[in-house]
């Protein structure tokens, strides 16, 4: 019960926090926070298995292209198209990530493979211009009713913080999940090597397989949801290489190991990214990936395990040294 206590009172706080501060631009920068650290968790979930994607902004913009698509096109409510969304990242997931698994792709060429797809995507939506709006960007259109929870639009960004706050939760709930499942002792077996999970009886395709699907099923709903919230979608916002290396900036400064390590990666980001708006306007295009890049390289190098992970292992180095110290005396 104690164990539970700190988080059960944090997630109580977090749901009363737009009934008692409801200012409208900082309650949509924390609504994008919560979306874009939903996004962050997925690709963690393989990626700290050695799986380093470069083509989840792929998926993302899958997810967010596809639900607007069927809506504007089709009529389909985002009940029906996100499904949709999901169903068609994964295919692709299978059809790019099978091939690799099943040949020993890995390491440098599978993230290659993955950028590629990630760029590929990218070139669909700005060639298929006349249905995309292509790089001007694409607005699914307004329900008439202004709100409405078949259209799964909302005015307000009470209601929005909430189902973002409800997503980001589910995915650390997932995140979770594959860590204490034996999917995460199997992924640990083969990132050390292959050849000797395979002896030991893994199903080597399998497993990196399904991990993958997940995380691409989940960066393609968090794709969804950005679209749905911010109403307006580009390929520069939600797909494309620089959404994929930000993702992989994100989790790498907020911690990979660590489960809320990419929600830190959020905070950093969003943050970032409206500081150098506000400050620059328009002649800071581009700035932040700039940073990005060279932050990166500095937390690669110092760093390595993030901005939490770091913190957790400093706070776990005095305990250790408290528990050697009854064996030293003893010996």
């Amino acid at each position: 019960m104690k164990r539970w206590l700190p988080w059960t009172i944090a997630g109580a706080l977090l749901v009363a926090l737009p009934f008692v501060y409801n200012a409208p631009y900082p309650l949509h920068i924390m609504v994008v926070i919560l979306i874009w650290s939903f996004a962050y968790t997925s690709w963690s979930i393989m990626g700290r298995f050695g799986l380093v994607s470069l083509g989840h902004g792929g998926f993302m913009g899958i997810g967010a292209y596809v639900t607007a698509l069927l809506w504007n096109h089709a009529g389909m409510s985002p009940w029906l198209s996100i499904p949709m969304a999901l169903l068609a990242s994964a295919t692709i997931a299978i059809l790019v990530a099978y091939p690799c698994f099943r040949f020993r792709i890995t390491g440098h060429y599978f993230a290659l493979v993955t950028l590629a797809l990630s760029g590929i995507v990218l070139q669909v939506i700005t060639a298929t211009r006349d249905h995309t709006g292509g790089s001007l960007g694409y607005t699914p259109e307004r329900h008439q009713g202004g709100s409405s929870i078949y259209a799964l639009q909302f005015i307000d960004k009470e209601t929005w913080y909430l189902i973002a706050l409800g997503v980001w939760a589910a995915g650390i709930v997932i995140w979770y999940r594959v860590e204490r499942s034996m999917m995460r002792y199997a992924l640990e077996a083969i990132s050390e090597d292959e050849d000797a999970a395979a002896a030991a009886g893994v199903h080597v395709t399998w497993e990196k397989l399904k991990v993958t699907v997940l995380s691409a099923m989940m960066t393609a709903l968090a794709g969804a949801l950005y679209c749905q919230y911010q109403m307006f979608i580009s390929p520069d916002t939600v797909s494309g290489i620089s959404i994929s290396l930000q993702m992989v900036f994100a989790v790498v400064v907020g911690g990979i190991y660590v489960s809320l390590g990419p929600t830190i990666g959020a905070i950093i980001t969003i943050l970032l990214a409206e500081v150098l708006r506000i400050s620059f306007g328009t002649a800071a295009v581009g700035y932040d990936n700039l940073v990005y890049g060279v932050l990166l390289v500095l937390f690669i190098i110092f760093l390595p395990k993030g901005i939490l992970g770091g913190l957790m292992e400093a706070r776990a180095r005095p305990q250790a040294a408290t528990a050697a110290q009854p064996k030293a005396s003893r010996a």
